[in-house]
């Protein structure tokens, strides 16, 4: 009820408003259309003999727009630039030029003259193509080119004029376009559309005999305003005589500058005022505009309050109005009001309806600006999250690291991009989950299956950490280091899009075989952890070994091949991912940091995953390449092993790296290797010998290990060494479903 109640008395007031306008337009209409029309500032001359003078033309000063426009009136005839002037309208002016005959030199030969013509040396000022060229003689051709680019194409205006063998006679009235003809002394041609400011006009003669100059020697050529007659032309059938001339019309545009309409509206000086239009000029090269009145309007555009409200019901013929309706002028226009009651009635009726649409459209306006505002909030919240994220950290970090380039930059992804990916970000698409977020499967718009990692919180630290493995990663192209394909970075936490590798991590598949089983050092809820994405499967020996030297090759790329070093901080085995062909792709790159190449190490908060961390990095902060050759060896222990790096429900067990370097020691190494890889290698050496690979990797003398280059290529070496032995199976043959049996070391239990 309320409401209604709010809709109708905004009808009401609406309607008033409305009256209220109708009577105002009609009475400021009435006192515009009594008020008289003047073409020039107060106290200003009007007229200089019969000629008027509108503004921003003007005599005197203050009465002219600028220097330009002024106007001399001398013995009741004007002057500009000390041409006389006939006529001055709103878009051109007319002045009075002289001139003068070509006259042929015998002792030169001479067969061409030229002359320069130009309109004004103000910029205000063009030759308009209202005038025709006109050129009087016999065997003779005129023409006129445009002074600025003198080539071939830029003729202005052209045309030829013959006599044959018959004496010309030019009578003294001007010649008309019945008259020049061309074949008979006389010819005439329109200039072009577009006339340059000043051009050069040539007049030559045809016959080579020279017969046209030596039987008359003199010629004229004539730029005068189309239709001109009241100035006449020199008997030409004689001799020359030095004071021989002829005063011709010659029509010039006038614009207010050089500037367009668009620019110079936005000037202090701009000479269009209200209830006009700024018209760009087209008929010059150097542009300009003028002024003019808008529809429904007459007067001088030019001067304030100059466009007055035409009165279209003072005539009949200025309005279509039906014999029985009654004609009401109004501001630009006019209305036709009925007087029958029918008409009255529909009338209303209109009315009601354009009420009614104009409701509709202030509700859709409504609708409209309450989502734009809806839509402006989110773009704010937007800039806000994209400042929060790292935007800014971002640009900061790519423009002080000039090594990274533009095609190497990753892509920012649109927060419904993502969305529409990931199903909103649906738990049925959830890759796994870890201590710096949730990575989701997604498929873009183009069809290709991306992973989408989404932070669980958003803090200074964890935001750098984004940024830099944004960076770091857009920078390595090497196909064992996952591809970041780009970040999102408008959304309440960041999100960071890279390539889908398919089969899950290192860890899956090298613990698998612990679900179900009996091992004491495993938890429930670390066997629970263990999903894949497919069945699990052994890794053969000869898989290990080449997904070890993989690892190692990619890390070798990052300490030793990038243009900056790259340190990774955080290998382990979560973080090796595999895809359908089992190759090992090196991932979470959130804690890695850039080495100068004059640096040896770096001073940082320890960062990691424990069991992985570098005990020497845990103790003195220094972030070397020595720290991944480490995390490495823990890797390889895993793989020899298939144990976990630490166990969470056995608080006494001294880990992994322990238990696997004191069986070196002891000389019991076999008993804690994987029995499968025992039953598949049948040769102790082999493994022995990656074996003590690990145990240098874990060295707690960062500088007696060995780096990753090089472990690298002793991994490469055991591979080839592997396939030269003809009892090797291939990969294929190698993979099989994982046992359910698990099996535990004794050899430390021996110690005890």
């Amino acid at each position: 009820m309320k409401m209604q109640i709010t809709m109708w008395s905004f009808f009401i007031l609406l309607t008033g408003l409305l009256s209220i306008k109708t009577t105002l337009v009609s009475a400021i209409g009435i006192w515009s259309s009594s008020a008289k029309l003047s073409s020039q500032r107060p106290r200003c001359p009007e007229r200089c003999g019969n000629v008027t003078i509108p503004f921003p033309f003007g005599i005197g000063k203050e009465c002219y727009f600028n220097e330009a426009f002024e106007v001399s009136c001398d013995n009741n005839t004007a002057f500009i630039n000390d041409m006389s002037v006939q006529h001055i309208s709103m878009d051109s002016i007319t002045l009075y030029i002289t001139f003068t005959p070509f006259r042929y030199n015998k002792s030169s030969g001479k067969n061409i003259y030229n002359d320069y013509l130009q309109a004004s040396s103000d910029e205000y000022f063009s030759i308009s193509n209202k005038n025709n060229l006109v050129a009087i003689g016999c065997d003779i051709y005129a023409y006129a080119k445009d002074l600025d680019t003198g080539s071939g194409d830029s003729i202005v205006s052209q045309c030829a004029s013959f006599c044959g063998n018959s004496t010309y006679n030019v009578s003294s009235s001007s010649p008309s376009s019945s008259y020049c003809t061309g074949n008979n002394g006389c010819c005439q041609s329109e200039l072009s559309k577009i006339v340059p400011r000043d051009f050069n006009m040539y007049i030559q003669t045809i016959n080579t005999a020279e017969t046209s100059w030596t039987s008359s020697n003199c010629t004229y050529y004539l730029v005068v305003e189309k239709g001109s007659s009241e100035v006449g032309f020199t008997q030409l059938h004689g001799k020359c005589r030095e004071d021989d001339y002829y005063i011709g019309r010659m029509a010039l545009n006038w614009v207010i500058g050089n500037l367009s309409c668009e620019k110079a509206m936005r000037r202090p000086k701009y000479a269009c005022t209200k209830n006009s239009r700024c018209i760009d000029d087209t008929t010059r090269p150097a542009g300009g505009y003028r002024c003019d009145c808008s529809s429904g309007y007459e007067g001088n555009p030019y001067l304030l309050h100059g466009c007055q409200d035409i009165d279209e019901c003072a005539s009949p013929k200025r309005n279509r109005c039906p014999n029985n309706t009654r004609c009401v002028n109004t501001l630009g226009t006019y209305r036709c009001d009925s007087n029958n009651v029918r008409h009255m009635l529909a009338k209303q009726l209109s009315i009601g309806i354009g009420a009614a649409i104009t409701f509709v459209i202030l509700v859709a306006v409504c609708l409209w600006l309450s989502k734009w505002l809806r839509k402006r909030e989110e773009n704010k919240a937007k800039q806000k999250y994209f400042k929060r994220n790292g935007g800014l950290l971002l640009r900061q970090r790519i423009s002080l690291d000039g090594e990274i380039s533009g095609s190497s930059l990753p892509k920012l992804f649109l927060k419904e991009e993502l969305e529409k990916a990931t199903d909103n970000f649906n738990e049925i698409r959830i890759l796994g989950k870890g201590g710096a977020g949730t990575v989701y499967k997604g498929m873009l718009s183009d069809g290709s299956i991306v992973a989408v990692k989404k932070s669980n919180a958003v803090d200074k630290d964890q935001i750098e950490q984004f940024i830099n493995e944004i960076l770091i990663l857009s920078q390595i192209n090497h196909r064992h280091i996952v591809k970041v394909l780009g970040c999102c970075l408008e959304t309440q936490v960041p999100l960071l899009v890279y390539e889908y590798i398919s089969n899950g991590t290192l860890s899956s598949h090298i613990h698998g075989n612990l679900r179900h089983s009996s091992n004491p050092t495993v938890s429930k809820s670390e066997l629970d952890d263990q999903i894949l994405p497919h069945p699990a499967i052994i890794l053969s020996w000869d898989h290990r070994v080449r997904i070890a030297a993989e690892i190692a090759g990619a890390l070798s790329y990052m300490h030793s091949c990038a243009s900056t070093p790259i340190l990774h901080r955080d290998i382990k085995s979560n973080n090796i991912l595999l895809d359908d062909n089992f190759r090992a792709v090196v991932s979470d790159f959130g804690l890695s940091r850039m080495l100068s190449v004059d640096k040896t190490h770096l001073t940082t908060l320890v960062g990691g995953t424990f069991g992985y961390i570098d005990p020497e990095y845990f103790r003195s902060g220094q972030l070397t390449d020595k720290c991944d050759v480490y995390a490495f060896g823990v890797i390889l222990a895993e793989l020899l092993t298939s144990q976990r790096v630490v166990t969470s429900n056995q608080p006494e067990d001294p880990g992994l790296v322990i238990r696997f370097t004191l069986a070196l020691k002891e000389n019991c190494i076999i008993e804690i290797v994987d029995p499968e890889i025992v039953k598949e290698t049948e040769d102790e050496h082999v493994i022995l010998a990656v074996a003590k690979l690990a145990k240098r990797c874990l060295n707690f003398n960062a500088r007696r290990r060995p780096s990753m280059k090089e472990v690298a290529a002793e991994l490469e070496q055991q591979g080839k060494m592997r396939q030269d032995m003809p009892h090797t199976e291939s990969f294929q043959d190698n993979i099989s479903p994982k046992s359910e049996s698990s099996h535990t070391s004794d050899c430390s239990k021996e110690d005890n």
